[in-house]
């Protein structure tokens, strides 16, 4: 015990600990990502391939397989230094409300405006198109954390930012899109009418709430039909996953510091993004062979794509107008129940965590929005934390393993990423509190329809 009182409750890097360079989990792959592939010819793309969406040093970034550390320029470090480093949370109260031996430690990445560590890389691809010299960048976003981290980053290197939000979130969160507004973002309910591909899906799908494939759609094509934009995304991607490193990197180093080494690491799983970024320098480590971590990607029941999805070349976008990638994947038409209200709302899963889980270096639960919103209550009455609902699927699978502990008195060390907070979230939160939040699973009947029609790709 006398031990323990040695770590304090929050555990700080000073500002000159602030990682330098970004981590690039795939140069010690075996196994690659599988390339992405033209949705015209069915070839892998290159870097001029994709010129005509992506800004240009962030393509490089996205095609590097081999480089290890990637220089984080200043003008970057330097807008991190704002909110970060961000603390390491040693959750005392948590462990003692539920009597665990375990210890449990969450890197908490909701202490910036934007609410959530969405603003990690939004700041990077805003300060490319910037350098660049664009106009502005086009994106979607679901819950909204990540359309207003990118206003807040185009606001800052003064270019224009238009979100097509999924109309579901557009009309749940509309705080989340006024502060958008604030910020100076234009934003879009999607599908809307105002694309040839929204246009598309509202006659295929009437009356739809949308999705972030949807969205993504529309974000494209505006971007490839207008001088002087890009598409940037914030999830998915390798680019993404190589920015949010600097969140795995400052947790590594500050477990360091007391000599605390995890045995479990946990991450929600939507796209991919906090999720690569927490775990990617311990995974590192894993793939060299110097040290073995469990690893746990938690996703939601209603939009499974890692427990009950495909590994296979899917679209990225419901209009089918991006590139393929090979991921694990629920179809691009799959489109989540309007009940689900917990985020995470993509229809695959990052090339890079796919592959990891592929090749087994890492599992994955599915867990149903009541349970989540359980533990996202029981965290914040003890914590003192209101949790994102993303972050909530992460916080229950930390507080099942530490019960576990429990049972048989293992005294393992958790560590958990939370990934913002849940101030935007609170019709969620209200229908969990009226009793009147439902979970929806979706049949296999319904994910057939949709496995039926991913695109028959044999390399």
């Amino acid at each position: 015990m006398s031990e323990e009182k040695k770590i304090p409750y929050k555990i700080y890097l000073s500002e000159d600990e602030i990682p330098k360079q970004w981590y690039n989990v795939r140069a010690d792959m075996k196994n690659k990502p599988a390339p992405l592939l033209n949705p015209g010819t069915l070839q892998p793309m290159g870097y001029e391939d994709l010129r005509p969406v992506f800004c240009d040093e962030l393509i490089k970034q996205e095609l590097d397989d081999t480089t290890p550390f990637i220089d984080i320029p200043e003008e970057v470090l330097d807008f991190y230094k704002m909110y970060r480093p961000a603390p390491l949370v040693r959750a005392y109260f948590l462990e003692k409300a539920l009597g665990t031996p375990a210890k449990i430690y969450y890197k908490f990445e909701g202490n910036n405006t934007s609410g959530s560590h969405k603003l990690n890389s939004a700041i990077v691809q805003a300060y490319y198109a910037k350098k660049q010299g664009l106009k502005g960048v086009t994106t979607e976003t679901g819950a909204g954390q990540w359309g207003t981290a990118l206003s807040m980053a185009s606001a800052y290197f003064g270019i224009d930012c238009k979100v097509y939000m999924v109309k579901v979130s557009y009309e749940q969160k509309p705080f989340r899109r006024e502060v958008m507004r604030t910020y100076g973002a234009s934003v879009t309910p999607s599908p809307s009418m105002d694309t040839e591909v929204g246009r598309k899906i509202n006659a295929e799908h009437p009356g739809t709430t949308g999705s972030l494939g949807c969205a993504i759609s529309e974000a494209v094509e505006v971007a490839t039909k207008t001088e002087g934009y890009r598409y940037v995304l914030g999830s998915v991607l390798n680019q993404v996953l190589l920015h949010q490193t600097v969140i795995g990197l400052e947790a590594k180093q500050a477990l360091e510091k007391y000599g605390e080494t995890p045995d479990i690491i946990i991450g929600c799983a939507g796209g991919g993004s906090n999720l690569g970024g927490l775990i990617s320098p311990f995974m590192g480590e894993k793939l060299r062979g110097e040290k073995d971590y469990r690893i746990i990607a938690v996703e939601p029941a209603s939009c499974p794509s890692f427990t009950r999805g495909k590994f296979a070349y899917d679209f990225c976008d419901t209009g089918m107008v991006c590139p393929l990638a090979k991921m694990y994947t629920l179809g691009s038409n799959f489109i989540p129940s309007a009940n689900h209200a917990g985020g995470l709302r993509y229809h695959g899963m990052s090339p890079i965590l796919s592959q990891l889980y592929h090749d087994g270096y890492m599992e994955a639960v599915s867990v149903e929005q009541t349970s989540v919103f359980e533990a996202a209550q029981q965290f914040a009455r003890v914590e003192g934390i209101l949790p994102a609902p993303e972050s909530s699927h992460a916080i229950r699978v930390a507080i099942d393993e530490a019960l576990k502990c429990k049972e048989t008195g293992e005294e393992k060390t958790i560590l958990f990423g939370l990934t913002g907070t849940g101030y935007f979230d609170m019709v969620a939160y209200q229908k969990f509190n009226d009793g009147v939040m439902m979970d929806y699973i979706p049949t296999d009947d319904e994910l057939q329809k949709s496995f039926e029609k991913l695109p028959k790709i044999d390399l």
